[in-house]
């Protein structure tokens, strides 16, 4: 193989790998929109929790059983946008539930603020420095078991001090996800930009609804 075909193949790759960045951005800021305006909706219309635990059950049917027959065609952004409206529209009684403290405004506020500065400083010292972040991989798998365990553990002993650790957990799972994910984007493993964009942002709507917990425990009014 000469040098003309590595140089010619190495560029391909570049090309291919800055397409998908720049698709899965497009197609994540789309997304939170869809989410910030059913989540507006659902405010307006003071939806249930019941709705809202419904919303969340009907997203992960399409999050495990939907998307994967769909995510390598354009049915697939079909089935994102779904999700990310369910789970935006689920958000509705959270979001009035924290608004309604004294201080609700300003946890809400800090919640939101504190997701964008998490997200844009993991993703872009993941695509500036370009490091691999492929080692994470267990750890993530570990961190998430260890998680739903923590969850499954709580509903039956409902104990508070372990809610609070679990959403600290969850936080650091996500911002570890998204180092992970936008560095396997930079290097390859990750061509597809369908899932690329519902692995983030699940990890920017699991981070909010979790700085939420915490910073409404630390009020002292959750």
């Amino acid at each position: 193989m000469n040098y003309d075909q590595v140089l010619t193949r190495s560029e391909s790759s570049v090309l291919a790998t800055n397409k998908v960045i720049r698709n899965t951005y497009i197609l994540l800021s789309m997304t939170l929109l869809v989410s910030a305006a059913m989540a507006g909706l659902s405010m307006m219309m003071n939806v249930s929790p019941g709705v809202s635990l419904g919303m969340s059950i009907g997203a992960l049917v399409l999050l495990m059983f939907v998307l994967p027959r769909f995510e390598n065609s354009s049915g697939g952004i079909v089935v994102v946008f779904l999700v990310a409206g369910m789970l935006g529209f689920g958000l509705g009684p959270i979001l009035n539930y924290y608004l309604n403290m004294s201080n609700g405004s300003q946890i809400v506020g800090t919640a939101l603020g504190g997701t964008g500065v998490i997200f844009f400083a993991l993703s872009g010292y993941a695509l500036k420095t370009r490091k691999d972040f492929s080692f994470m991989g267990g750890f993530l798998l570990a961190g998430m078991i260890v998680i739903f365990g923590a969850v499954i553990l709580n509903l039956f002993m409902n104990i508070p001090a372990l809610s609070l650790t679990i959403s600290a957990a969850v936080i650091l799972i996500m911002s570890a996800l998204i180092l992970y994910k936008t560095s396997e984007i930079i290097h390859g493993g990750e061509t597809n930009y369908i899932s690329a964009t519902i692995d983030l942002y699940l990890a920017i709507y699991n981070i909010f609804t979790s700085l939420l917990h915490l910073l409404g425990a630390l009020a002292g009014e959750d």
